[in-house]
């Protein structure tokens, strides 16, 4: 039965959200540290900084008018309030109202002055603001009444100039038209003809008009404006208090983290997720080992009770079961990308182990013959059994013609392990005939060869070893791995002729466990032979009924 893998859609916009904001959660420490940066910053900010009051007076602006009472007569003609906004910030407005505070024992600049005044236009209104903040109340509510007394002064003055500018122009005009009036009545009495009569009469008509305009300037009212709101003096400090600022230094602290992450994100050459994984090596994701508190120390999971780890591993092995790939040869190279290869040697016990659970006959290959501890690890499990027959006729006894180990799995049978020993001329050993023979026993039906190689990177050996095993599964960190590996492995792998069938992840070791693992058996770098067994046995802390090895499976393709 073969299912095909969907393939990833670039364009779910949902799951790649969700995907990008999983892997900015990764980064947690940038993430706690923006937040820590933010609020220590709020907190010096309100700590810090003096504390400053600010008191706000309301000014009406209007116009001058004849008659503010008449019917149709408009408060805003001729105002412009933007204009007005910018008259009120003037160095003009500021002298008067450094002048008037001079008095009163206040000694400002004009300049100082205007820098602490605001003065803003709520829409639709003709009502200035003037906001002043200084460093106490009474000076913030002097200051703002000083400055809006001093705009409305500014303001009436230069009204009335206006006013007398403009009658100053119509007497100019009314001088030379009452001279001329005065001429033309001297002239009455000589000569009583029409024309002067009508001349004289069109004068004092002109004289009456500009009298009657420069009457009715001089009628205007004047007011600049109303004080509406007389600035107070505040009672409390304004500006932000501490818990806005702290607040808010959270929440730029926390921006200032995903920035970090998403940068740190961009720049991460490892994997950062398994749609990444997956796309990077062109295999799927066969699974995902947890981590177990009582498995360090112990590379043999399946056979505890409750054990999640073994569960997943009897899942992967059930997948692999099941793939067309696997079920032709029956031969799988277990490996990692570079570095340790501990949890790899972990797998592939497993894995073996879960096999022969199913009823196979499993045969476990350890070709690391560089740093070999499969048999020292697994402990009085191991033991001593015959070699096969053709292994009996060779002449050269030595790996993998040699020792051959039983692996007792508590409660699930047992598989045969092939454990590895350190060799001079390590590629000459790997493609010998007898390693050929060896991987060829896959071809028994029902049975099932298993190959432990070193990292894929650090060492040739398992390039070495894919003409004859064409399977291979990864077992790496997608913490530490990196998408170039991955990469690389694919092309590795497909010209040498084999196929990678999955990857299985792990979540690494704790400090604790790379210190501990393995205690007292520190890896031998030189001499011959299989090493010690000196860890412990397994313990068995299960029903031999309660397993799966009671049923028989038969992997498809297989014969019996």
């Amino acid at each position: 039965m073969s299912h095909q893998i969907r393939p990833l859609d670039d364009q779910d916009e949902p799951a790649l959200l969700r995907d990008q904001f999983r892997q900015l959660l990764r980064y947690r420490a940038l993430l706690a540290g923006g937040v820590v940066a933010g609020l220590l910053g709020g907190g010096f900010l309100a700590l810090s900084g003096d504390d400053t009051y600010t008191s706000t007076g309301e000014v009406q602006v209007r116009s001058a008018t004849a008659d503010p009472f008449a019917t149709g007569a408009s408060a805003d003609k001729g105002i412009n309030i933007g204009s007005e906004r910018q008259t009120a910030v003037s160095d003009t407005v500021g002298e008067l109202a450094a002048g008037t505070l001079l008095k009163k024992g206040d000694d400002v600049t004009a300049r100082k002055l205007l820098a602490g005044l605001q003065v803003t236009n709520p829409p639709n209104t003709l009502t200035l603001r003037f906001s002043y903040t200084g460093a106490t109340p009474e000076q913030a509510r002097a200051r703002a009444e000083a400055l809006a007394n001093a705009y409305l002064a500014h303001r009436k003055a230069r009204t009335e100039e206006s006013i007398d500018t403009m009658a100053d122009g119509y007497r100019a005009q009314l001088d030379p038209l009452e001279e001329k009036r005065d001429l033309l009545e001297e002239r009455t009495g000589v000569d009583a003809a029409d024309d002067v009569s009508s001349a004289r009469a069109n004068i004092i008509v002109s004289i009456s008009e500009l009298s009657r305009k420069i009457s009715e300037l001089k009628a205007l009212d004047t007011t600049p404006g109303y004080l509406n709101q007389k600035p107070v003096a505040p009672t409390e400090p304004a500006g932000a208090g501490l818990p806005l600022l702290l607040g808010l230094g959270a929440v730029v602290g926390l921006a200032l983290g995903l920035l970090l992450s998403w940068v740190r994100l961009v720049f991460d050459p490892a994997v950062r997720s398994p749609r990444e994984l997956v796309r990077s090596l062109g295999a799927p994701l066969l699974g995902t080992l947890p981590r177990e508190r009582g498995a360090a120390g112990t590379l043999l999971a399946i056979g505890r009770s409750g054990s999640r780890l073994a569960e997943e591993y009897r899942a992967v092995a059930f997948r692999l079961a099941y793939d067309p790939s696997f079920a032709e040869r029956r031969r799988l190279l277990v490996t990692a990308p570079r570095g340790d290869n501990a949890e790899a040697a972990a797998a592939a016990v497993n894995l073996a182990a879960a096999f022969a659970e199913m009823g196979r006959d499993v045969l476990l290959v350890e070709a690391d013959l560089r740093t070999p501890s499969l048999a020292r690890d697994l402990g009085p499990a191991a033991h001593q059994v015959r070699p096969p027959r053709w292994a009996a006729e060779e002449r050269d006894r030595g790996w993998p013609a040699g020792g051959r180990s039983n692996v007792d799995v508590p409660g699930s049978g047992a598989f045969a392990l092939v454990a590895g020993t350190t060799a001079d001329n390590v590629p000459r050993t790997l493609t010998s005939p007898a390693v050929a023979r060896t991987v060829a026993e896959a071809d028994r039906p029902g049975a099932v060869v298993i190959v432990l190689a070193p990292p894929v990177l650090s060492y040739a050996d398992a390039v070495a070893l894919v003409d004859r095993v064409e399977g291979v599964m990864i077992v790496c960190d997608p913490r530490e791995v990196h998408r170039s590996d991955l990469e690389r492995i694919r092309e590795i792998i497909g010209a040498s002729g084999g196929s990678v069938l999955g990857a299985l992840l792990h979540g690494g070791r704790s400090r604790l466990r790379r210190g501990e693992a393995r205690p007292g058996s520190g890896r031998r770098r030189g001499g011959g032979g299989p090493p010690a067994l000196e860890a412990d046995a397994p313990e068995i802390t299960r029903s031999p009924d309660d397993t799966m090895g009671l049923r028989s499976f038969t992997l498809p393709g297989a014969r019996r």
